[in-house]
C-alpha cells in the first residue's frame, strides 16, 4: 500500500472515531508498528492528528500534560464553577453516602450542601475539615498525600475506597471528550477516581466548559458512565454520549 493510501485511511479512521489505536492501525492497514508509528509522526508534524501514546487522536480534541496546582484553579472560572456547585449541591439528598472528590468546584460545594443527615467520604483534605465545621459525619481514605491537588491518592486509597457503597459521588476532571472520556493527568489519582465510580449509584463529574474537547493522560470514566454537571455546553455532541446538565 502506497504512503498516500495508508495517511487517507489513517485520516479517516481518527477523523471518524475521533481516536485510534496503534494496533487498531496496524491490522486495518497491514503494516507494520514502525510504518505506521512513521505514519503517524508524519501526519502530526503536518497538523493533521495528534499523536499520543499508543495511537492517536483528532485535532479537535486537544491533549494536555499540564496539570495546574489548587492556587492557579481557584482563580479560574469562579462564577461558573460556583454556579456547577450550587447545582450539585441541591442534588444530595436525605440519608445519601456522598463521596466528593478532591478540586475546587468540589469545594465550593460544601458551602451549599443542605443541612440533611447525609454522610461523607472525601479524599481531600481540606474538604473533610470544611464538611465536619459543617456538623457533617465525614470518613477519609488512607493514603499519600498529594500536596498539588490537595489529595489523598495511591493504592492505600484506592482499597480504603472500594469497601463503600456510595449512594452519589461527585468528582473534578481535567479533560472532556467522547473519544477521551472524562480524564485527568495523574494516574493516581484516575485509580482513585474509577473506583469510587465503580462504587457509586449515580457519579457525577463537575466540568466547566473549558474542560471539554480536552484529552489528559489518563481516562478514568467513559461518559456514558457518568452524569455531567457545567456551566454551558458550546458543542451538543455530548448530548448524544451522556446526560449533560447546563445551569447558566
Amino acid at each position: 500500500m502506497l504512503t498516500e493510501e495508508r495517511h487517507s485511511i489513517i485520516l479517516s479512521t481518527v477523523n471518524t472515531n475521533k481516536s485510534v489505536t496503534l494496533g487498531e492501525l496496524c491490522e486495518a492497514l497491514g503494516a507494520s508498528e514502525s510504518t505506521v508509528r512513521r505514519d503517524l509522526t508524519s501526519l502530526a508534524q503536518r497538523g493533521l492528528l495528534v499523536k499520543v501514546y499508543g495511537g492517536a487522536i483528532s485535532v479537535s480534541d486537544r491533549f494536555s500534560l499540564k496539570e495546574q496546582d489548587v492556587e492557579e484553579k481557584s482563580k479560574l472560572f469562579t462564577e461558573e464553577k460556583a454556579a456547577i456547585a450550587r447545582f450539585a449541591a441541591s442534588l444530595i439528598d436525605e440519608g445519601d453516602f456522598v463521596f466528593i472528590d478532591a478540586g475546587t468546584t468540589t469545594e465550593k460545594m460544601i458551602d451549599f450542601i443542605p443541612d440533611k443527615n447525609v454522610t461523607f467520604v472525601t479524599n481531600a483534605f481540606v474538604h473533610a475539615k470544611k464538611l465536619a465545621q459543617r456538623g457533617f459525619k465525614v470518613f477519609i481514605p488512607a493514603g499519600e498525600i498529594k500536596l498539588a491537588t490537595e489529595a489523598i491518592v495511591g493504592a492505600e486509597c484506592v482499597s480504603s475506597l472500594q469497601s463503600y457503597n456510595f449512594t452519589k459521588s461527585f468528582l473534578g476532571a481535567n479533560g472532556i471528550s467522547v473519544s477521551g472520556g472524562a480524564s485527568t493527568p495523574d494516574c493516581n489519582e484516575a485509580s482513585v477516581k474509577s473506583a469510587v465510580i465503580q462504587n457509586s449509584k449515580t457519579a457525577y463529574v463537575l466540568a466547566d466548559h473549558s474542560k471539554f474537547d480536552q484529552i489528559t493522560s489518563v481516562t478514568f470514566a467513559k461518559l456514558n458512565r457518568v452524569k455531567l454537571i457545567t456551566d454551558k455546553l458550546e458543542d451538543k455532541k455530548y448530548l448524544n454520549a451522556t446526560s449533560v446538565k447546563e445551569v447558566m
